[in-house]
Parts: structure tokens; sequence; C-alpha cells
């Protein structure tokens, strides 16, 4: 039996849009054994409708003893072809040293003579996004890729722990919930300021009685904590406290969620929760949602778009959008 490993890539909404990736090699190669290799944080989002037997972890490459691990944890399954989503030097070298034979990828930053088949990047046009790339690499390789959006599978069973879990919390399940995801991991430029995602709770409250439930990573604790100091009825702040399977649960069960551009807002449209995002450095033609219902607020700035983890000047992409405006584009899914 053939045995396939696909290197995912290292983040989690880049993960949730390569999802599709997996399910079309189980219909390419129906009689293949096909794996995962990830970093561990990513490994929640695997379930079984997604039909890989199982998952290598794998450490970040820094250096060359981290290379030895990677490529060691990968030769002891003896894999026969490579599936590379990630684009670095250093994963087509692990996949090299772990003795894979076929080694299937972009032919990019140089490492083109590492892979056993290589597809060049398109070049040119228009913005391409993250999903299409996908594509676009299974398409060199004569994959045929499904058209379909990302689907997340969670069970009954996850969704009525985390229905229990915000109950306890102080959850009212008569009232809306309102899910606000107001980190963003690459750093400040990409958050709407944290005042305003109060000012947008606080409407919620009052115009349509909603519950508020705050999500995020638990370097993101200061940022609900400065939310919910600024409502007059404590919202459910499940910062930090999750797992991602726990987190998938939690969105599950919301009516809107409310999101930068991050992981968070991918895993709740792949789970078909209506999503409002507000994008500032980025473009959402890129890395935008994918699976509708969703809604994009975005202004134009002379500086757009950009690069900076922290705006060196008013980010005034992102203050340009008011909370009545992202209000109302989020209303409309109560």
């Amino acid at each position: 039996m053939m045995k396939i490993v696909v290197r995912m890539p290292n983040w989690i909404g880049d993960t949730v849009m390569a999802l599709p990736v997996l399910d079309a090699l189980q219909s390419n190669f129906p009689q293949a054994e096909l794996w995962a290799a990830a970093r561990e944080w990513v490994g929640g989002l695997f379930s079984p409708e997604h039909a890989i037997t199982g998952l290598v972890p794998l450490p970040e490459v820094r250096n060359l003893k981290s290379l030895r691990e990677a490529s060691s944890r990968l030769r002891e399954h003896r894999f026969d072809a490579g599936l590379l989503l990630t684009n670095s030097f250093s994963s087509a070298l692990v996949f090299r040293l772990a003795g894979i034979p076929e080694r299937w990828g972009y032919a990019r930053d140089g490492r083109g003579l590492l892979l056993s088949r290589g597809v060049p990047l398109k070049k040119g046009g228009e913005t391409r996004h993250q999903m299409d790339t996908y594509r676009d690499l299974l398409a060199g390789l004569g994959i045929k890729a499904p058209a379909g959006a990302v689907d997340l599978h969670i069970s009954e069973e996850e969704k009525t722990a985390a229905g229990k879990a915000m109950i306890e919390a102080g959850r009212d399940p008569a009232r809306p919930l309102v899910i606000l995801n107001p980190g963003a991991a690459y750093g400040p430029a990409k958050r709407w300021p944290a005042e305003r995602f109060a000012d947008l709770a606080r409407r919620f409250q009052a115009r349509n009685n909603a519950d508020i439930l705050l999500v995020g990573a638990a370097g993101e604790a200061d940022i609900a904590a400065s939310i919910a100091s600024g409502l007059e009825r404590k919202p459910l702040d499940f910062t930090g406290k999750t797992s991602l399977r726990q987190l998938m649960g939690l969105i599950s069960l919301g009516r809107v969620f409310v999101t930068n551009d991050t992981g968070p807002m991918h895993i709740a449209g792949a789970l078909g929760v209506p999503v409002v995002a507000i994008f500032g450095p980025t473009d959402p033609k890129a890395t935008g949602p994918s699976r509708r219902p969703f809604v994009v607020l975005k202004k134009d700035a002379p500086c757009w778009p950009c690069t900076y983890r922290s705006c060196p000047y008013d980010q005034r992409c992102m203050t340009g959008i008011g909370p009545e405006e992202v209000f109302s584009a989020a209303e409309g899914f109560l």
C-alpha cells in the first residue's frame, strides 16, 4: 500500500484552508494510506472525516538538531511520497533527509533540486487566494482538486460540552450568542482596537440582549480583559482557556463571529458560522473567508497592503472602520 504524507502549513488558518487537499488525495489515491505532518498545535483540526491514518508531529526546524529530529520522525514511517504545502527550503530538506522517494511541492526558495516533482508558482496577474494556490499545486501535479468549501467536523458530544461550559460560566441560552475574536497572533497591526470591540459588544447587549463570548489565545488575555472592563454585563471570557477542539465547540454555537484576520476566522467559516471579518494591512483576496455567509470590512489606505506587525503610522486602515458599521454588518445574522 502506498503511503503518502502531507506537510501541512504551520498556522491554524492556513491549515484549515489546506484541508481540501487531504480530501483531494483521498479521492485520487483511494488505496493509499494518508498521513499528515504538522506542528502539534494544529493537530486538533484533523478528524476522522479527513481520512488520515495518523499525524506526525514535527518540531520547528531551527538548527541541525531539530532538522535531524524532524527527518527522523518521518523516516520511521517509510513514506513513499510526500506533498509539501509549506514553501520553505528547510521543509523540503527534511523530506529529502527522511528518505521519501517522491517529494512534491512548489519549486521555489531554491529548493527545486530537493523535489522529485516541482511545480512553478504562478506569477503576476490578480492576487490568488491561499486556497487557490493549493489547488494550483495539485493541478500542476495532475491531481484533481475539489472546488467545494472547507468543512470542519465536531461531534454532538463536543457541542454539548461547549454549551455546558458556557452555562456554567453564566450563559443564558435564551439570548443570541455573539462571538468576538479580538486578537491576532501576527501582531497589533492586524487588530481592531479593543475599545472598539467593547463598543461593539455594548451595542449587541443593548439592542439585541446578546450574550458576548470572547475567545483567543492565552497571550491575548489582556485584550479580552480590556474589553470586559468596558461592559456593564459581564461577557463569557474563554480567552486562553480552551484546547483547539474546545474552541471549535464554542465557535460552532455562535450566531455570528466577529474577528480580525486570524486563524479562528477560518475555523468559524469552516463550521458554517457567519463571519464578519475586519481587515487592515492584509489582503482579503489572499486570506479572506472562503465559505459564505461572510462580510469583509476593509478601508483603503495609501500604505496598503503592508507586512508590518506593528503599524508605524496611525493604523488608519483599521481605525477607519467604526463600531456601528461592524454592528450593522453583523446584526443581520442574529
